[in-house]
Formats: structure tokens, C-alpha cells, sequence
């Protein structure tokens, strides 16, 4: 059999194909889908599932020109391959390899980006209502999975499109997952649309009724077909969707290309507000995806080690593991201590406590700022709540951090995963803001630990204190260092500490970027620079003391911070010395660059953007051998003499 596939260098070569021609092309897709993906890595069970609805709607459309808003890009890479990205799948999340979301610079195909969710159908709607006002008459098509509907976007995004009455078509992707199993009403309300016993009774009665016919059949069933979507919209219609001004179709099989073709053709014709709810399996085609589609959600790459291969050494544990474990023991010795996430139990490692404190542990949906009031009002009655969300998700949330909880003081501890860069996910997921924001807010403590053990003690000391907000950022990588036997301790709140002591060059450091300058100071001592290092964990208050200490004995200081320069960490020092005068210094604020970062690794990134040891090191040599300000593009140094 000749392959279909490979013939397929963007939508337009779909358009001549016959339903066998397309079942066989998904057939291929779905193979080479799972051959690139298990041996490189990325989101895997999503793209499974979105193969047939895909390719339909690739074949019915014309794209670019009508235009297609998918609600997060983890359901995009079947539209990467039929787009002319067939051979570039082999390079996604990788270090100048494609994304692995939607990106509007990578194609034309690519109207609109996203890594956060519920967003596609509020952007859907302004493509309608640019494509009204300037006269033209492409279809517009959002598709958004089920577990985005617990995003309070997509609700006012619907409200909107009802009440003008704009022409789009809305495809509700269920397969009753986001990447942790969906929860609350709309997870309900959509199951009970599809599994209502009157209807399926009645439908399968009708069905088997006409297998016993012996001759028109085909014929039968044809109008069956038009009886049932009747019946299903007379017993089961999607009454929250009408009432909202859409027209509701469905559920059909997302994987059955003889219903969903002719489906959208007629939805394509037919005007105004449409929702079409296609039901889909996570991770279909392979059977252990579809066994744990939480698991498979993305999968790793294989190891490269071989099988005679000595077994490699063990590497610390996350920081996202130190932070479960650690939560579980004060959990245990707290009864109010509860946890508190978006949607994402899995990726912020708070499953295991999700077992053990199964009335404690509150996953709210994709639902960010509804996770901050919540938490808000759990604090307001006395209970300790942790709300755990990844450092751009919480960036969804900030009005809430600052009128719900900051403005009331209230004691809610935030634990900010994948702060700074995070890797392959890339620029929509690289944690850069949030020492900026979270410092800007009045009363917000903000630490970051240094390794696992602080990391332990932070958290102790967040829930220890009771005067208002406290928050914690740590990165998606290992833990540097974490003792057998965990001591919690309180610190006292604004404290730094100084790892190791030198002449006139000091190393200011945040979080991650400790351990990147004490070997960049291991670096300097080999060229006769002795540098003093101090583990800045408070970034917010400051240890001013110290910090003035620091600045009196050193004519060198060197910031360094794993997030963007303006507002963040450095910038709080340039006020401080700022405002008290103190001494004839010079400073350098190293950080992340005005722009946003691609996707890669953790290492490769650090590099070019200066903060790997070396080019720490690079930095303070240039310094104290007085070469003049930073003058690589990567480094985004900002150079001030104070006297």
C-alpha cells in the first residue's frame, strides 16, 4: 500500500482525498506520531487523541485563510504534520527544533498561539469580529478541550459570542481529561450528555432494530441517522450551550471519519454561534496511553545509556518532590494545612498528598484566579492553605493575589514551580516574572531556596508565620542538595547568608543561581579573584544589614537572579544602595533578557543568556580587571557606580 502520508505537503492535498484515502492517512499519522514522539520526547496522549477530528477538519477547511484557534497547542501536533511540519516533528522542544505549542512566527497555519488554556475561544471571537468589520467572509473555528471549559474565560468568551451572534464554530474536544482527570460541573454536565440512558437505550434499540432488516438497510439507517439527532437533541440537548445563543450538534465520534466528515460540512454552511461536542480518547490508537492517559500525557525520551552501560549515579530529587514530601510531614503535624492546585495535581507533584489527605487536597480545574480566592477564603476562616501553580499559570491570577489576598493580609502560602527557564516548553512556560510581580506587591513575602533542604525550611517558616502572604519559587530541575532526615526550620524572615567569604568582588545570589556562583567563584579563585558569596533567599524583605555590610566592604557587587532585571531582585538592590548612598561601588545586575526565551535546555539556555558559571565568572573578570561594561548580547547586565 502506497503511502498517503508522505504525499501530504500541507492541508490543500487533503482536499482529494475519499473517507478510505483519510482513514488510511490517519492510520499513518498515528504511527509515525507515536515513532517520533516515544523516541524524542513531548505531548503524547492529546495528540493521539485529535488525529481524525484533525485531519476532518483539514479537509474541510480552507486554511490559513479560515482560520483555526487551537486552545492550547498540546492538540497541535497533528496540525504541525498536515501543515508542511511533517519532517520539523522530529526536531520539536528541542533547542532550535519547532515548538511544541502553536506559534504565530512559525506558520501561517499557526493564527494563534497558546500554552495556557481556555483562551482559543475568546480569540476566535475577535478573529470573527475582524473578519466582519473588514468585510470578509472566512469561517472561524475554535477547538478547546473539555477541561478548558473549568477556565472562567471560555465562559465569558461564550456569553460574548451568543449575545452578538458572530459566526463561528466552537469544537468542544471531550475526552474528559486536561492533563489531571477534569473536575467539577461542566466535567458532569458533558458526561451526562453522553451517557444519558434514555437516549443511548432508545438509539441502540432503533440500531438493532434495523440489523435485522433484510433488504434497504443503508437506506434505514441513513434516516435513522437524522431521527436520532432528533431524538438526542429532544431528550439530551445541550441546553446550557442554546441558552448561552449557541446552536448545539452532537456528541459524534471524534474518531469515526464517516460521521465527522459530513458533520462539519454542514456546520461549515450553516451561520451564526455553533458548538460541535466531538467525543475523543486521550492517547487513542495505543493501548498504554489510553490505560493512563495522566501518565502518557507526554512522554520522556529514552535513555541513552546503553545496556552494558555501569548504572549511572543517582541524582538529587526534584525540587517538586522535596516540596510534596515536605508538605505531607507539616500536613501531618498541622490539621489545617490543605493544598490547593489548578488542574494540575501531577505537575506540581501533589498527588501523593492528594492520597494521603484526600479532604485536604483541593484541585480546582483550570482555574487560576478561582484557586487564589478560594485559598483566600479558606485563610479568611483559619485554615493554612498552599496553593501550588506553576510561575506563568500563576501570573493568570494576579489581580487575585493582590485584592483577595494581599490587601487582607491573609496567610496564604503560594509554592511557584518551574520558576525560571523550565526548558522544552519554552517562552509560554519559562517562569521570568514572577520575582518582578510578586515583589511589587505590598506585604508579599518572597524567598527562594538554594537547594532541597531550604526549600524544606521555607515552606516551614511560610506556614509558621501568620502576617500575610507568602510566596516561593524553585525550578523545574533537581535539588542540589537535601538531607536524609529532614529538621524543619523557621528562618527568620528577610535573613541571607553568607556561603563564602572574599575580598572586593561579592556575588549577590538568588535561588538557583547560588549554586551557579559558587562555582563561578571556584572558577575566579584559579585566575586570583577571590569572591565573596552570599545566598540572598529573602528577595523580599531584604536582609538590608547584611546587604549594607556587603556593599561598605566590596568595591564589586554582582547581582544574579534567574528572572527578568526590571523589577526583580537586582533592581531592589540598586534602590536600596540608592537611597542610603552607601560607599564607591560598582554594581552589575545579571538576569534574563529583555525578550522571551526559547525552548531547550536548562543548560544550553543558561548559557547563552549568561547565567552558567563561566559566564558568571566571565562577567566579575571583566569586572575587576576594569575591561569596561558587559558587552555580550546574551548578558543582560546593567552596569551602575555609586559613590
Amino acid at each position: 500500500m502506497n503511502s498517503i502520508l508522505g504525499r501530504i505537503a500541507g492541508p490543500q492535498d487533503l482536499k482529494r482525498l475519499s473517507i478510505d484515502e483519510l482513514e488510511q492517512l490517519c492510520t499513518e499519522i498515528r504511527e509515525y506520531l507515536v515513532n517520533v514522539i516515544t523516541s524524542i520526547g513531548g505531548h503524547f496522549g492529546s495528540s493521539l487523541g485529535v488525529v481524525e477530528l484533525t485531519t476532518a477538519l483539514h479537509h474541510i477547511y480552507d486554511a490559513p485563510d479560515d482560520i483555526f484557534v487551537w486552545d492550547v497547542g498540546h492538540q497541535g501536533y497533528v496540525h504541525k504534520i498536515l501543515t508542511g511540519r511533517r519532517d520539523e516533528l522530529k526536531t520539536i522542544r528541542q533547542y532550535k527544533g519547532i515548538s511544541g505549542f502553536l506559534k504565530r512566527a512559525e506558520s501561517p497555519f499557526d493564527t494563534f498561539g497558546a500554552g495556557h488554556a481556555s483562551t482559543s475561544i475568546s480569540a476566535a471571537l475577535g478573529f470573527a469580529a475582524g473578519r466582519d468589520l473588514l468585510g470578509k467572509n472566512n469561517k472561524v473555528v475554535a477547538i478547546i478541550g473539555d477541561g478548558a471549559l473549568t477556565g472562567g474565560l471560555a465562559y465569558e468568551a461564550l456569553n460574548n459570542a451568543g449575545q452578538l451572534k458572530s459566526d463561528i464554530l466552537v469544537v468542544l474536544n471531550d475526552n474528559q481529561m486536561s492533563i489531571s482527570p477534569n473536575v467539577g460541573g461542566i466535567s458532569r454536565y458533558l458526561t451526562e450528555i453522553t451517557t444519558h440512558p434514555h437516549y443511548n437505550r432508545i438509539k441502540d434499540e432503533i440500531w438493532n432494530l434495523t440489523e435485522k432488516m433484510p433488504i434497504g438497510k443503508k437506506r434505514v439507517r441513513k434516516l435513522v441517522r437524522r431521527i436520532e439527532e432528533s431524538l438526542k437533541n429532544l431528550i439530551v440537548p445541550g441546553m446550557f450551550f442554546e441558552e448561552l445563543g449557541f446552536r448545539y450538534f452532537g456528541p459524534v465520534d471524534g474518531h469515526d471519519l464517516r460521521e465527522l466528515v459530513p458533520t462539519i460540512e454542514k456546520l461549515k454552511n450553516i451561520k451564526g454561534p455553533k458548538v460541535l461536542h466531538v467525543l475523543t480518547v486521550k492517547g487513542k490508537g495505543v493501548d498504554y496511553a489510553e490505560k493512563d492517559s495522566v501518565k502518557f500525557h507526554a512522554v520522556s525520551p529514552p535513555s541513552k545509556q546503553s545496556a552494558g552501560d555501569e548504572k549511572a549515579p543517582t541524582k538529587p530529587t526534584s525540587y517538586n518532590n522535596v516540596f510534596t514530601d515536605a508538605l505531607i510531614d507539616l500536613s501531618r503535624s498541622n490539621d489545617k494545612i490543605v493544598a490547593i492546585t489548578a488542574a494540575m495535581a501531577e505537575g506540581t507533584g501533589l498527588v501523593k498528598h492528594q492520597k494521603e489527605f484526600p479532604d485536604r487536597f483541593f484541585d480546582v480545574g483550570i482555574a487560576e484566579g478561582h484557586a487564589v480566592t478560594y485559598a483566600a477564603g479558606l485563610a479568611a476562616e483559619g485554615i493554612r492553605p498552599c496553593v501550588a501553580i506553576y510561575s506563568t499559570f500563576l501570573q493568570r491570577a494576579f489581580d487575585h493575589i493582590v485584592h483577595d489576598v494581599a490587601i487582607q493580609h491573609l496567610p496564604v502560602v503560594f509554592t511557584l514551580d518551574r520558576a525560571g527557564l523550565c526548558g522544552a516548553d519554552g517562552p509560554t512556560h519559562h517562569g521570568c516574572l514572577d520575582l518582578s510581580y510578586m515583589s511589587a506587591i505590598p506585604g508579599m513575602v518572597v524567598a527562594a531556596p538554594k537547594d532541597g533542604d531550604e526549600l524544606r525550611n521555607l515552606l516551614h517558616t511560610g506556614f509558621a508565620q501568620q502576617d500575610g502572604p507568602f510566596a516561593i519559587r524553585y525550578p523545574k530541575d533537581t535539588s542540589i542538595k537535601l538531607s536524609d532526615s529532614p529538621v524543619y526550620e523557621e528562618l527568620p524572615i528577610g535573613s541571607w547568608e553568607v556561603l563564602r567569604e572574599g575580598n572586593n568582588l561579592a556575588l549577590l545570589a538568588v535561588g538557583t543561581m547560588v549554586e551557579a556562583s559558587l562555582n563561578a567563584a571556584e572558577l575566579l579563585q584559579k585566575k586570583g579573584i577571590d569572591a565573596t558569596v552570599v545566598n540572598c533567599r529573602f528577595i523580599k524583605p531584604m536582609d538590608d544589614d547584611l546587604l549594607e555590610q556587603i556593599a561598605r566592604s566590596h568595591q564589586y557587587l554582582i547581582t544574579v537572579e534567574e528572572n527578568v532585571l526590571s523589577g526583580g531582585f537586582g533592581s531592589q538592590v540598586n534602590q536600596f544602595l540608592l537611597r542610603h548612598l552607601v560607599g564607591d561601588i560598582q554594581i552589575v545586575n545579571l538576569g534574563l533578557p529583555d525578550a522571551f526565551v526559547e525552548h531547550g535546555s536548562r543548560s544550553i539556555l543558561l548559557e547563552n543568556v549568561g547565567l552558567s558559571p563561566s559566564r558568571i565568572a566571565e562577567t566579575c573578570e571583566t569586572q575587576v580587571t576594569g575591561n569596561g561594561v558587559v558587552r555580550s548580547a546574551h548578558i543582560q547586565g546593567t552596569k551602575q557606580t555609586l559613590s
